[in-house]
C-alpha cells in the first residue's frame, strides 16, 4: 500500500491521524536539524516535517521531483508557520517511514516556476511529462476529461447513437489538404485520414440512425495558429434527421449553458441564445465570431467621409470607423506601427486616424475635415472627450475585418472582457459561396454539403454571391466553436452546388458517388454539427493557447517536440510502400 490519502484531500480533521502519502518533492528546505518537505500529487501540496534523527540522513538526499512515500502523523503548524497560501497550510506530517521509490536528475526547468515565464514553449514541449506536473496543466487535462464525460452523457440521455467511422477512407475536397497514407497492398493508391465523419455521419442518417454522435479524431493539413491544433484534433460529431434548425438549437443549447454553469461554475451572457446574421455580424463587430461581451461596434461613416477632402476617403467603396475610449492610452508610434500592422493583416490598406481630447482634435487628417463634419462624426461615432477614432477606407471586408481584429484586441488589452462570462450566440445566414480574389474563382464558404436556401431554384436564378447557405456557427468570446448546417440530400442540388465552383458531374460522382447514390434510395432531411474539443475546453478554462489543453501537442511549426515526429523513416518501409523520395 503506498498511500491511505491524497496531499490535498488532508486538512485539520485529520489532526492525529496516521496516514501514508507519496508523490513528488515539489521543494525542499533544511534548517538546522529538521528538513522540511512539500510533496506534491495532483491533488496539491502537503508539508513535511523530517525530525527523526533516524530519518535525516536519507531525507538530506532528497532533491526536487524524486518520488517518496512517507507514512506519519496529521499535525497543526505553529501559528507562526501557518501558509494561507497551502490549502493545506494549517497542517504538517510529522514523518515517520522515508522511502525513496526514484530518484530524479535536476529538470530542464523548475516546474513550479514554469507559470511565471521561466521556460519557453519548446522547451516545455520537449518535456511535456514535466511539464505536465504542473498544476495548471493537471487542472485543464481534468477538467477536459470531465466536459468529455459530461458530453457524452448529454447526448446518450437525448437517445444519440455513439457510432465510430473510420479513419482510413477516400480523399475528398472538404476545404483543407488531406493527409494522406500509401497503400501497401495497392501501390500508387492512398488513403486519406478524414478531415471530419462528415461524409459518414451523413450515411448514417440515410441508415435510418435518426440521431448519432461521436467524439471524433479529425485530420487536417493545415497552418498552426493560437486557437487550432495543427494536423490533429477532435470534435463532438454530432447529426440529426427530421428536425428544423431551431429545434437542433433548442435541443444543444442546454448542454453548453450547463457546461458553462455547472461544469465550468461561470456565467452565460443571454439565454436563449441570440441569433445573429452573419451579414449584421460582420457589419457590427467586423468578425463571424465576435466577442459580444462588450460594446465597441463598428460605425459606418461612408457618407460623411466621402464628403471630405481627403481622396483615400473619396475613392474607397467604403469607410467604417471604430471608436476607442481612452485615446491617451495610445501614441502615434502605437496606431501607426502595432494597430496599422493589424489591419494589413487583415488585408486592409491602412488605417486611418483621429483623436478627440478635452474638446480639441488632433492627427494628421484632421486637416481634411471641417468643423461642422467633425461634430457629424462625434453624432456618428458617439465618440466621448478622451476617444481615438480609427478608420478604413476599402472594400466591405477588408475594412470591417481589420477593424473587428482590432476591436477584438482592445477587448483584452483594455481588460473590457469578463473572464468568468462566455457571450454565446449563433451565427447565420452565411454566403453559400465566397470568391478568392488571389485564384479569381468562387468556391464554397462552409461545408460543401450544406443545403442553399431556396434550394435548386437559388442556385439556379440567383446571383451566386447572393446565395445563402442553411449554415450556422455557434461563437463564444470570440471563437467559432461549431460549425454546422441543415444538410443537403437532393442528388440535383448536390450536383448543381458543386457545378457552381467548377465541379463537373463526373468530377461529384468519382469524389462522391458512393453520397450520391445513397441520397437515391430515400434521405431524411438531416442537420448537425461539430464543436471542437480543444477549442471548447481552451474557453471554458480561459487560455488562449490550444496548446495549453493537449496532452502532448505540436509545437507553433507543427513539430511533435518530445518524439521528433514528422520523423524520416527507414528505406525498406519506403520500398514496402513503392514510395521513392525527391528532395
Amino acid at each position: 500500500m503506498y498511500r491511505s490519502h491524497y496531499c490535498g484531500s488532508l486538512n485539520a480533521e485529520h489532526v492525529d491521524h496516521e496516514v501514508l502519502v507519496a508523490g513528488w518533492v515539489n521543494k525542499y528546505r533544511k534548517m538546522g536539524s529538521l528538513v522540511f518537505i512539500d510533496l506534491r500529487d495532483y491533488t496539491g501540496l502537503i508539508q513535511l516535517n523530517i525530525a527523526d534523527e533516524n530519518l535525516l540522513s536519507l531525507a538530506n538526499e532528497l532533491r526536487n521531483e524524486f518520488v517518496v512515500n512517507v507514512r506519519g502523523t496529521v499535525r497543526r503548524r505553529p501559528a507562526e508557520m501557518i501558509n494561507p497560501n497551502m490549502s493545506t497550510g494549517e497542517i504538517e506530517i510529522d514523518v515517520k517511514e522515508l522511502t525513496i521509490l526514484s530518484k530524479a536528475q535536476t529538470p530542464p526547468f523548475e516546474i513550479f516556476e514554469v507559470d511565471k515565464g521561466e521556460a519557453n514553449e519548446d522547451l516545455r514541449l520537449k518535456y511535456r511529462y514535466l511539464d505536465l506536473r504542473r498544476d495548471k496543466m493537471q487542472k485543464n487535462l481534468r477538467f477536459r476529461a470531465k466536459m468529455t464525460s459530461y458530453i457524452r452523457q448529454y447526448m446518450e440521455s437525448r437517445n444519440y447513437l455513439s457510432v465510430e467511422t473510420p479513419l482510413l477512407t477516400a480523399s475528398s475536397p472538404e476545404g483543407a489538404r488531406d493527409f494522406l497514407v500509401p497503400s501497401r497492398l495497392y501501390p500508387g493508391k492512398f488513403y486519406a485520414l478524414p478531415q471530419a465523419p462528415q461524409q459518414f455521419k451523413q450515411l448514417l442518417m440515410v441508415a435510418g440512425c435518426d440521431k448519432y454522435y461521436q467524439i471524433a479524431p479529425c485530420f487536417r493539413d493545415e497552418d498552426p495558429r493560437a486557437d487550432r491544433s495543427p494536423g490533429e484534433f477532435y470534435q463532438l460529431d454530432v447529426e440529426s434527421s427530421f428536425k428544423t434548425k431551431e429545434e437542433f438549437f433548442q435541443e444543444m443549447e442546454p448542454m453548453f449553458i450547463e457546461l458553462t454553469e455547472k461544469v465550468a461554475g461561470k456565467k452565460v451572457w443571454k439565454k436563449p441564445f441570440p441569433r445573429i446574421t452573419f451579414e449584421e455580424a460582420m457589419n457590427r463587430w467586423g468578425s463571424d465570431k465576435p466577442d459580444l461581451r462588450f460594446d465597441m461596434e463598428i460605425k459606418d461613416i461612408t457618407d460623411l467621409a466621402k464628403a471630405t477632402t481627403f481622396s483615400v476617403f473619396q475613392n474607397a467603396e467604403t469607410v467604417r470607423a471604430l471608436v476607442i475610449d481612452g485615446a491617451d492610452q495610445f501614441s502615434r508610434s502605437d496606431i501607426e506601427g502595432e494597430l496599422t500592422s493589424l489591419a494589413k493583416k487583415h488585408h486592409a490598406h491602412g488605417l486611418a486616424w483621429l483623436k478627440y481630447q478635452a474638446g480639441a482634435w488632433s492627427g494628421s487628417i484632421t486637416k481634411f475635415f471641417t468643423e461642422e463634419q467633425l461634430n457629424q462624426l462625434l453624432d456618428l461615432t458617439g465618440a466621448s472627450k478622451n476617444s481615438l477614432i480609427l478608420m478604413v477606407a476599402d472594400n466591405f471586408l477588408p475594412a470591417v475585418k481589420a477593424l473587428g481584429a482590432i476591436r477584438f484586441l482592445m477587448g483584452k488589452r483594455l481588460n473590457l472582457v469578463d473572464p468568468d462570462v462566455l457571450a454565446w450566440a449563433w451565427i447565420v445566414d452565411f454566403p453559400m459561396y465566397e470568391y478568392d480574389e488571389d485564384k479569381g474563382t468562387w468556391d464554397f464558404g462552409h461545408n460543401p454539403f450544406s443545403m442553399p436556401r431556396g434550394g435548386l431554384d437559388a442556385l439556379t436564378k440567383e446571383n451566386i454571391g447572393n446565395v445563402i447557405g442553411e449554415q450556422y456557427d455557434l461563437i463564444s468570446n470570440g471563437y467559432e466553436l461549431a460549425s454546422g448546417a441543415l444538410r443537403n440530400y437532393d442528388p440535383e442540388i448536390l450536383y448543381k452546388a458543386f457545378e457552381l465552383v467548377g465541379y463537373d458531374r463526373s468530377v461529384v460522382d468519382r469524389k462522391f458517388g458512393h453520397m450520391i447514390d445513397a441520397f437515391k434510395f430515400g434521405a431524411p432531411p438531416h442537420c448537425g454539427f461539430a464543436p471542437g474539443i480543444e477549442r471548447l475546453t481552451m474557453v471554458l478554462m480561459n487560455e488562449d493557447n490550444i496548446r495549453e489543453v493537449v496532452a502532448f501537442p505540436k509545437n507553433s511549426k507543427a513539430i511533435e517536440m518530445l518524439t521528433g515526429a514528422p520523423s524520416e523513416v527507414d528505406q525498406n518501409q519506403l520500398d514496402d510502400l513503392h514510395i521513392s523520395i525527391n528532395k
